[in-house]
């Protein structure tokens, strides 16, 4: 192989692997997933860290998008949720931040704009709580959230 052909050779072999790499992106980027008026994780919702004196709202809209505060942050989000429970219950939630205030929730961690996250969530058969958890696994949870009146 001469020089130059190999040097295209390299070129397009690079070429592709961006294209292929943006293909991969675009594909993960989390879209709203508009839902539903009636499902289940549709409302406001409340959470008590445990031993402290701090709580984390969840505003989960029918459009895809999310409001969390939670102690001094205060984030926007836009999420993809399963349309119906997993065999196991759970629903699949990926939620990407959109827009953050730069400030720490109860835990002291800061979110950041982009920072993107995998969930399952477990809701109760009476619709007003859920737990939220890492895996499909209730001991990977963290709850209850308990669904504010009027929502």
């Amino acid at each position: 192989m001469t020089p130059s052909v190999r040097l295209l050779a390299m070129r397009t072999a690079a070429s592709w692997l961006v294209a292929s790499a943006l293909a991969v992106a675009q594909a993960q980027e989390v879209e709203r997933t508009p839902l539903p008026a009636n499902h289940p994780v549709i409302g406001l919702w409340r959470f008590d860290l445990p031993n402290t004196k701090c709580h984390e709202l969840y505003d989960m809209r029918a459009d895809g998008s999310t409001r969390i505060t939670s102690g001094a942050q205060d984030i926007e989000s836009i999420f993809r949720i399963s349309a119906a429970p997993s065999a196991k219950g759970f629903h699949e939630w990926v939620d990407k931040i959109t827009k953050a205030n730069g400030k720490r929730d109860c835990s002291g961690e800061l979110m950041e704009v982009g920072d993107e996250t995998t969930n399952f969530i477990l809701v109760h058969p009476s619709g007003k709580q859920f737990m939220l958890c890492e895996e499909e696994d209730t001991a990977t949870c963290v709850g209850p959230f308990i669904r504010q009146e009027g929502t």
